[in-house]
């Protein structure tokens, strides 16, 4: 078991790890499934996530992303959704958040820290960000993902818990948004790093919408910006995370801007998936 999780409350990039994770472990001729608790959906599992039936509201909207590239589990009591996806062939799990859930043993766990926001003020909820203490919290961490330059000083306070470093780079579809105008909208952790990123690759933003992490879209909402980007000539910019939470058939008229992930020392991640593999 892979545990990918956050200190922070919010988007610090779990599931891009995951997702990275997943390719690796591929490439290491083992057969990883995912497992998530679903948050957003109603859906209590163990479910066996499938992209066709499932709506973001009934599985949540990671879990859709995760299930487009590799078999995912939802399950609010963890250990079951284990076991399924162990008897449906998984010979290792990658759990999408969950380092504070005590309820399933854990071979390796990644804490995942966005570079630009760090830890916040340190506290913990509800006097900052932090579902725990950073020291506890990194006395159970085997090492700390970095995503993005480091601008906070992260390094400084991990006393010694190995650091990997990645980057999010955005998708093939990046040249579409260069030097177009954009109506942008985003319901994730931090919205500021999706309009960062569209800036970044050469697009006009005429207006920048931020909505709550995990916002389920209304037919309203999105005729409204649908509306706004006819009126300004733009494209209806969202994300990969945002898309499944809209209705399906006015998907068609989004443009979506995936990312991916890239390590800068590779080798640093397969020295910890060979431990790894020494304990399966």
């Amino acid at each position: 078991m892979i545990c990918v999780g956050n200190i922070v409350t919010g988007g610090a990039g779990k599931t891009p790890v995951c997702l990275s994770l997943v390719e690796r472990l591929r490439e290491r001729g083992r057969q990883p499934h995912v497992l998530t608790r679903g948050y957003g959906g109603t859906e209590a599992g163990p479910r066996a996530v499938d992209p066709v039936r499932h709506d973001a509201a009934r599985v949540g909207d990671e879990a859709l992303l995760l299930a487009a590239h590799a078999p995912t589990w939802v399950a609010r009591w963890r250990p079951d959704g284990a076991v399924a996806a162990k008897e449906m062939g998984a010979d290792i799990l990658v759990m999408d958040d969950g380092f504070q859930n005590p309820t399933i043993a854990k071979d390796l766990s990644l804490v995942v820290v966005d570079g630009a926001y760090g830890f916040g003020n340190g506290r913990v909820i509800p006097a900052g960000p932090c579902r725990e203490s950073i020291e506890a919290g990194l006395e159970r961490a085997d090492a700390v993902v970095v995503i993005g330059e480091d601008r906070t000083g992260i390094a400084r306070q991990l006393n010694g818990t190995p650091v990997l470093t990645a980057r999010l780079v955005p998708g093939p579809e990046a040249a579409e948004f260069r030097g177009r105008k954009v109506v942008a909208f985003a319901g994730i952790g931090r919205p500021a790093k999706f309009f960062d990123t569209l800036a970044a690759i050469g697009a006009e933003l005429a207006a920048a919408h931020s909505f709550p992490d995990h916002h389920p879209y209304t037919r309203t909402e999105l005729a409204e910006l649908v509306e706004e980007a006819k009126r300004q000539g733009a494209l209806l910019a969202t994300t990969a995370k945002d898309a499944v939470r809209v209705p399906s058939d006015l998907r068609p008229v989004l443009s979506v801007l995936t990312v991916r992930l890239e390590w800068d020392k590779p080798e640093a991640l397969d020295l910890l998936l060979d431990r790894v593999d020494s304990r399966f």
